[in-house]
């Protein structure tokens, strides 16, 4: 248990994408707090399966395809039948296509797939959970974008545009919308940069590309998965942030839309 409270003891807690770096970060520290933890994964069940049981007895793995609507209502259903129950949303999953491709050369293809598994998959997820708060008069979204939503990204603009949307018209609606529901409902949202995981290691190894994408951040270095999680759980705690919703923050080592450094 950390030396802060944060109010997080026994709550039950859905990560998405927990099989992936920042998700499988977010669900250990979930499980830290004291927390019962649904482990979701898509399609990497051995590393979620590690991750599971390295949050308690009371973890629970859950696979569903996030794209899917009828996938969907059965992880929440899972989670339901399992823990009760759920008090917070940790919608994680997200997919960075790693071909770099200007939108000219784009395919309709990707552009789809690439929305499906980040914007459709989002709002499936708070759907689900809002249908779960609507039922309980509370609980506490936390989405996750990035900051190619907020600086665009040369060769993935359909990621971008797919974060872009998660982090201003799908939150700012969300936290306007929840407190019908649920008077302390909450929604907020984190912004990773360039963090290190399964999704992006490959790319982080080539060789400069490290001081190259850290030129804009005055910290220049590569957040660990763990950097990400911890902004989550304390937008989570409503013991910590009860009076924030419709926040962004941003966990990118100060990073700007501006060259700060020459080389």
């Amino acid at each position: 248990m950390s030396a802060v409270d944060t109010g997080l003891s026994g709550k039950r807690v859905l990560v998405t994408g927990a099989s992936g770096g920042i998700g499988a970060a977010c669900a250990r520290s979930f499980a830290d707090e004291g927390c019962r933890v649904v482990v979701h994964y898509h399609r990497g069940r051995e590393r979620a399966e590690e991750v599971a049981a390295g949050c308690g007895a009371g973890a629970v793995l859950a696979q569903a395809d996030l794209r899917r609507e009828d996938d969907v209502a059965r992880l929440f259903d899972e989670a339901r039948t399992e823990l009760g129950g759920l008090d917070v949303c940790a919608a994680v999953a997200g997919v960075w296509p790693e071909e770099d491709v200007s939108l000219w050369r784009l395919s309709l293809d990707r552009w789809q797939e690439t929305l499906a598994a980040n914007l459709t998959a989002t709002f499936l997820t708070a759907r689900a959970f809002l249908q779960e708060v609507e039922r309980t008069g509370q609980g506490s979204l936390v989405l996750v974008g990035s900051t190619a939503g907020i600086y665009g990204e040369a060769g993935h603009a359909d990621y971008a545009s797919a974060k872009s949307a998660i982090v201003r018209g799908l939150l700012l609606s969300l936290k306007n919308e929840v407190v019908r529901i649920a008077p302390r409902g909450r929604v907020n949202a984190v912004c990773p940069g360039w963090t290190v995981s399964p999704m992006t290691r490959s790319t982080l190894e080539e060789p400069g590309l490290v001081d190259r994408v850290t030129r804009t951040m005055p910290l220049r270095k590569v957040a660990a998965p763990e950097d990400v999680a911890r902004q989550i759980v304390v937008l989570a705690s409503d013991e910590l942030s009860g009076h924030v919703t419709g926040q962004v923050v941003v966990v990118a080592g100060g990073m700007e839309g501006r060259v700060l450094h020459e080389a």
